[in-house]
């Protein structure tokens, strides 16, 4: 099963950092934190990576390309520059990575209608670039097969500068980026679609996801949500930043599941 990860915004609320690479690409620890959500999904065993690229999106091409010899012992043999030897020692073995322009203005929605190509499967992954959590993976994707709907996103409590959800039970009743009071449910992202979802969005650069495509799903009685009650957070300014650091930095990562 593939992940699709948004990595094409341009992060304006971080632009300290943003200024200089894709949100995705800003470190926590000495890792992006893109790192820390693919190891999240690694975890529990999804290493199909699918990630839509915007801005700055030749950075992420790099990083990769150039995985192998950032992250592992070398031995080189100087004046034979064709006799690098790597010494396998990291642990991200057999992570497929798909790397895929999807335009430097388009919105979410666009973006995932441009890697529809690289879906192959019915049922499908999909999270933003700069929300961390604890969430179990594999309950999520049994959540999702249970009830049959089209779409279900992880809810996350409380409610504050985000969106709200209205829901009765496990079914979300209507979906909001408006935020009306601060006791709901607010979308933390980290989603499971069925194909379904592509005939809901468009290619136009002016194409979202949650305004729009979610908000009518909903209405149509077709999203779910899956409560989360553990750790969620989201790099969205510099005092995220910051506190995802000091986090990392004191040992309190709890969105640290792998070992």
């Amino acid at each position: 099963m593939k992940l699709v990860i948004l990595c094409g915004g341009l992060g304006t609320r971080l632009r300290e950092e943003t200024e200089f690479r894709p949100k995705p690409m800003v470190n926590i620890g000495n890792r992006p934190i893109l790192w820390h959500i693919m190891k999240i999904y690694a975890h529990y065993g999804y290493t199909d990576f699918v990630l839509a690229l915007g801005y700055k999106g030749e950075m992420l091409k790099q990083y990769f390309c150039h995985y192998e010899l950032m992250n592992n012992d070398l031995t080189i043999e100087l004046g034979k520059p064709e006799k690098i030897c790597i010494h396998q020692s990291h642990d991200e073995i057999g992570w497929r990575i798909t790397l895929a322009d999807t335009g430097e203005k388009a919105l979410k929605g666009a973006r995932l209608k441009k890697v529809e190509k690289y879906i192959d499967e019915d049922t499908f992954m999909v999270t933003y670039g700069d929300g961390l959590a604890n969430v179990d993976i594999k309950a999520l994707l049994d959540f999702h097969k249970s009830h049959g709907k089209l779409a279900t996103l992880t809810g996350i409590s409380p409610a504050s500068r985000f969106g709200e959800l209205r829901i009765k039970g496990s079914q979300v009743e209507a979906f909001s980026e408006k935020p009306t009071d601060t006791d709901g449910l607010i979308n933390g992202g980290f989603f499971v679609f069925n194909r379904g979802l592509f005939d809901y969005l468009s290619s136009d650069d002016d194409c979202d996801l949650e305004i729009g495509a979610l908000e009518r799903i909903a209405s149509k009685g077709q999203l779910m949500v899956f409560k989360h009650l553990g750790f969620w957070a989201c790099m969205d300014n510099l005092r995220d930043m910051e506190y995802l650091n000091q986090l990392w930095a004191e040992g309190k990562a709890e969105w640290k599941v792998w070992g």
